[in-house]
């Protein structure tokens, strides 16, 4: 079977617009990624004078999700209007849970990083939409980078087993990350293996975690690792270049995974362990 390679190409050199992208959203709210929502409004007016893009609604549970649409690269005065207009509408109904969602072109190293921090206060959801183009056919690709679900401390006793049969109860798919993953890197290192501890699955040589992955929700997990202060630049660079958004805090680096995202860049996570293998030398 011949597998096509496809390219990532603008939308609006494709000649489409926000209201185009608006409108698909609209009428396919799925496509985000963020559960089966309903479509409330487009274009909403809003008390301080600008329009919220869309605003969706969980039947199940009422909850309402505030989106703001950006072509292009992120900038300041989308991430402010976001959160005003999550805000509003959030007084407009104060008895149901709100979320802020961005939905952007690109959102850059440095805009994702001041999103993280947002999201220590405010329920904030980014995604990012590409237009994606294979044997002359184009599609839109919707993928969620960065979602500030966190899980509660389910107040489980000190005698819990942590082990795989409790991972498989909490999140099937954090494992079947953490096993494709070490299908990847595991060659690199000697005797490696997965640790299973409450909040984490590691993959732990002599030891030593040297990669690990937490639940997040919709099927994804972030993946965490240690990289000496030589080697930074080096690895920050390669996820730069494979357009993967990420957060970096002093030495340790995380970004946000799922089994199929890392056997699609197994090349690029192979490079990674092997500069993770020379930190832990050191």
């Amino acid at each position: 079977m011949e597998i096509q390679i496809a390219k990532t190409v603008g939308i609006r050199e494709c000649g489409f617009d926000e209201y185009w992208l608006q409108d698909q959203i609209y009428e396919n709210p799925s496509c985000l990624g963020i559960g089966e929502l309903e479509s409330v409004a487009k274009e909403r007016r809003q008390s301080s004078g600008g329009r919220l893009d869309i605003l969706l609604k969980n039947p199940e549970d009422d909850s309402m999700y505030e989106v703001e649409l950006m072509l292009g690269e992120t900038d300041e005065s989308h991430i402010i209007r976001t959160i005003e207009y999550w805000d509003n509408e959030k007084r407009r109904w104060p008895q149901r849970q709100h979320y802020a969602v961005l939905v952007a072109e690109n959102i850059t190293r440095r805009f994702f990083n001041v999103i993280q921090l947002l999201s220590h206060s405010i329920p904030i959801i980014a995604i990012q939409v590409n237009m994606i183009e294979s044997n002359n056919q184009k599609a839109l690709h919707f993928s969620k980078i960065l979602d500030t679900y966190e899980e509660i401390d389910d107040g489980t006793g000190i005698d819990e087993i942590y082990d795989e049969l409790f991972w498989k109860k909490k999140a099937t798919w954090t494992i079947d990350a953490s096993k494709v993953l070490l299908e990847v890197v595991g060659p690199i290192f000697e005797e490696p293996t997965l640790r299973y501890v409450k909040n984490y699955i590691a993959i732990n040589v002599s030891g030593n975690n040297y990669f690990w992955l937490h639940k997040r929700s919709s099927n994804k997990s972030l993946l965490g690792f240690r990289i000496s202060d030589d080697l930074l630049e080096d690895v920050t660079m390669l996820l730069d270049e494979a357009n993967i958004s990420f957060t970096q805090k002093r030495n340790r680096i995380r970004f946000t995974v799922d089994a199929d995202m890392i056997r699609g860049h197994s090349d690029l996570l192979i490079r990674i362990a092997g500069h993770v293998k020379q930190t832990w030398k050191k």
